[in-house]
């Protein structure tokens, strides 16, 4: 963890308070002054301010029903935040792990954890995601085998990685993809002639969403454990 981020986790102060902490020479790491604010620090390390050895407040991990017309971001921009949703204490602490576009709906991850949150998003890892796809025309069955051997997406020389399609019916089927491109559910549809109509995020490895449009809860510590094995 940066120096920066382990001195405000650790304390009240904001991000330009314990900058300038730092830079003056306030930050002790192992009995030396460090005034480099980008210094990477583990929570093994003796880190001090002012004699008093810091400590770090527990990792949060949450999961949110995400409303249209909602952004994955932690400010209000085109249209409101998702944080809007959510009555907990500093919220600037927290991201988002997976963003979806403001139009998809469904599960959304978010923590103040990036090792955490890295290992679910990168694609190495293979984290299952699960999507209900509402499309504008009849999906064909031809179509699963096209997702299974990875689509090309316009603009990019490689396919995507094998997906997995499971048909509801004819306009609307269930997707699994382990990558998270942008927007890759709607370009994988469009490469194939078809329009995604609606866009709903249904789980992500373990976790499957089980609260209320607009709703949010901690994960609990299986959950957590089981995403990041």
């Amino acid at each position: 963890m940066r120096l920066d981020k382990f001195v405000c986790k650790s304390t009240a102060l904001t991000k330009a308070e314990a900058i300038v902490h730092i830079e003056d020479g306030d930050i002790k790491v192992n009995g030396n002054v460090n005034t480099d604010i980008s210094a990477q620090v583990h929570e093994n390390n003796e880190i001090t301010f002012a004699g008093e050895q810091l400590s770090p407040r527990p990792f949060r991990y949450l999961l949110m029903n995400k409303p249209a017309q909602t952004i994955c971001s932690n400010i209000d921009e085109v249209y409101p935040s998702l944080f809007n949703y959510i009555d907990i204490e500093r919220p600037q602490e927290l991201h988002i792990v997976g963003r979806l576009d403001a139009d998809t709906t469904g599960l959304v991850l978010i923590t103040d954890d990036g090792r955490w949150s890295f290992n679910i998003t990168s694609p190495n890892k293979l984290c299952p995601k699960v999507y209900r796809v509402h499309l504008r025309q009849p999906i064909d069955i031809s179509a699963k085998a096209l997702f299974a051997q990875g689509i090309k997406l316009q603009g990019e020389l490689q396919l995507t990685a094998p997906a997995t399609l499971a048909i509801v019916d004819d306009k609307q089927v269930l997707l699994t993809i382990t990558e998270g491109k942008f927007h890759q559910v709607k370009r994988m549809f469009a490469s194939i002639g078809n329009k995604v109509v609606g866009l709903h995020r249904e789980s992500i490895g373990c976790v499957t969403l089980d609260v209320d449009e607009g709703q949010w809860r901690y994960l609990t510590v299986d959950e957590i454990n089981d995403l990041n094995p």
